[in-house]
């Protein structure tokens, strides 16, 4: 299973950047049920939290229901996870606290990758992650 980070979904619906038509193509496939993917529920709180933060809830709203739609399978967050994302921040002091939760939950459920254009996550040296042109 991959692991989708919120970015991908808001460079999907964003105003056109090179990141755009990748995360389009990708999602499409994953839509489709050609690729095997997931979400956990912190990457939908951060799709509300943005969208309401810069209010613009209504695209909010699309983006919230269209990441429900295309990745039906959605990862809930335990306190497990939570625990694990702790002790990433304990041992590497330039991980952001959602960013650990993320990578805690791609341990945790032992995903194959995580799809992301975040390179935040390459200090951690066992994740696995791609963007989005990697799985085209």
């Amino acid at each position: 299973m991959i692991l989708l980070d919120t970015n991908i979904f808001m460079y999907a619906s964003g105003a056109p950047h090179p990141n755009k038509g990748p995360s389009v193509a990708f999602l499409e496939r994953v839509a489709r049920g050609a690729v095997d993917a997931a979400v956990n529920t912190e990457v939908l709180q951060e799709i509300l939290h943005r969208y309401r933060a810069i209010r613009r809830w209504e695209d909010g709203r699309r983006v919230y229901d269209y990441a429900r739609q295309a990745v039906p399978h959605v990862v809930p967050i335990t306190e497990v996870m939570v625990d694990r994302a702790r002790a990433l921040l304990d041992a590497h002091s330039t991980l952001m606290a959602r960013d650990a939760l993320h990578a805690a939950v791609y341990a945790l459920v032992e995903a194959e990758s995580w799809c992301s254009y975040d390179r935040d996550f390459d200090v951690l040296p066992w994740l696995i992650r791609h963007e989005p042109p990697y799985y085209l």
